[in-house]
């Protein structure tokens, strides 16, 4: 098995533990906070780094338990989507950007409105890209599990977009 170093194996994971911190803590602030307290609590376990199958998983772990105790103890404001987040390439069009936005922001508003498990499974997969094996490890469920709560929560998202958007037509 190969040393696990710092620098080169936990590090670079910050981006990632940021992004997950901060779908379920909707505060910037708060999302770095976790990703420093997550930086500090795994190297403060480096003695133990040997036993872990996998350093990534840990740390993901340890920043998504952070993150809920967060949101937990405060209500957090929603942050607004980036303006990264909403272009597309055929933006040309003012009406079709607005267009766009106003979707991307309904999107994130019924994600938001998922319960956590679900808000959790959805990010992982579907903003993080992770497959199932890796969400069950993760948030300690079963692969089964992550399947129905990916499943039910695409369906509530789906259907409630669904009302919102064609409402008037």
């Amino acid at each position: 098995m190969q040393k696990i170093d710092f620098l080169r194996d936990v590090l670079p994971l910050k981006d990632k533990l940021f992004r997950l911190a901060l779908r379920i803590t909707p505060n910037r602030a708060e999302a770095e906070d976790v990703v420093q307290e997550t930086l500090i609590r795994v190297w403060n376990k480096r003695e133990e780094w040997h036993l872990l199958d996998s350093m990534e998983a840990y740390c993901l772990t340890v920043a998504r338990n952070l993150a809920i105790d967060r949101s937990e103890r405060k209500d957090a404001a929603a942050e607004e989507l980036t303006p990264e987040a909403e272009q597309t390439p055929d933006d040309s069009d003012p009406y079709n950007h607005l267009v766009n936005k106003e979707r991307l922001e309904l999107i994130r508003r019924l994600m938001d409105g998922l319960p956590e498990k679900q808000r959790a499974v959805v990010h992982l997969r579907d903003v993080e890209g992770r497959n199932y094996k890796e969400i069950a490890r993760i948030l300690g469920l079963t692969e089964e599990q992550v399947k129905v709560n990916l499943f039910r929560a695409r369906q509530k998202i789906k259907k409630q977009f669904t009302e919102i958007d064609g409402y008037g037509l």
